[in-house]
């Protein structure tokens, strides 16, 4: 097991790397995240830095999202960077099967890649309900083990809505991104960690309330059902580039004057 000493010498050995002169876009990128990252005032601030970098550094991914174990040894979503990220994750947690509670697993493969989830036989549940969400492809990596402990503290997800959209340099890219996390992640304590998962439970929560009520709204003008009336509601947050809380709750508040595409 890696030493506490081990540990730190490492990190600052790898945060302190030069910039090379010559050096690619990718390059300059990642030492700008670094940059970025030591200057991070919280953790939330960190991961949501870090899934920023993802969506540009891994141009098929449309979503990101973290997965981290927690003290009970439960799964939960941190950061995302959207709400159908959320459920594709939620969905993995309830089924126990999936990339991101696979490569989050210390027993499980560390990286887990499905480049067509309609073709995919290893998570008969999931990937269905994936597809069904628009999604096609799938990455997902496990961060690196840290103290005290010495072990997975997680996963960062990709998630392409075209399949064949992610392939094995994604992987690589993907794995140096989960490295600077789990740096970062590894200056937490307990504590910290609760707070982060308490504060997003709250946001969670208040999210569900509203897009619940856009999907009552929904319901009740079309006559559809609830799977049908989230199904509306998350292509046309596609469509519109708009997250989709944010669509429900302007759908929520001005349904009177808006309505929906019907496609």
């Amino acid at each position: 097991m890696t030493s506490e000493h081990e540990w730190q010498r490492d990190k600052a050995a790898f945060t302190a790397t030069p910039q090379a002169p010559g050096t690619g876009p990718l390059a300059r990128q990642f030492a700008e995240l670094t940059t970025s990252l030591l200057t991070a005032p919280t953790v939330e601030d960190v991961l949501r830095r870090v899934l920023e970098a993802t969506t540009l550094m891994v141009p098929a991914a449309d979503l990101a999202s973290f997965t981290l174990i927690g003290p009970d040894g439960q799964f939960h979503t941190p950061a995302e960077t959207g709400e159908v990220a959320i459920e594709l994750d939620r969905l993995q947690y309830r089924f126990g099967e999936g990339p991101c509670v696979e490569s989050a697993d210390p027993a499980g493969p560390a990286v887990a890649i499905a480049p067509d989830l309609a073709d995919e036989p290893r998570w008969p549940r999931w990937a269905p309900g994936a597809v069904e969400l628009g999604v096609g492809s799938v990455l997902s990596t496990a961060l690196i083990p840290g103290p005290p402990t010495g072990r997975s503290a997680g996963a960062l997800n990709v998630y392409g809505r075209s399949p064949n959209g992610l392939d094995e340099a994604d992987r690589d890219v993907l794995l140096l991104l989960a490295t600077h996390a789990s740096l970062a992640i590894a200056r937490t304590d307990a504590v910290t960690r609760a707070e982060l998962q308490a504060a997003h439970l709250r946001t969670a929560i208040d999210s569900r309330d509203v897009i619940g009520q856009a999907k009552g709204i929904i319901m009740a003008r079309r006559g559809v059902t609830a799977g049908e009336a989230f199904d509306v509601l998350r292509r046309t947050s596609q469509d519109l580039n708009v997250k989709l809380a944010e669509l429900a709750e302007t759908l929520a508040a001005r349904h009177r004057e808006i309505d929906l595409p019907s496609r």
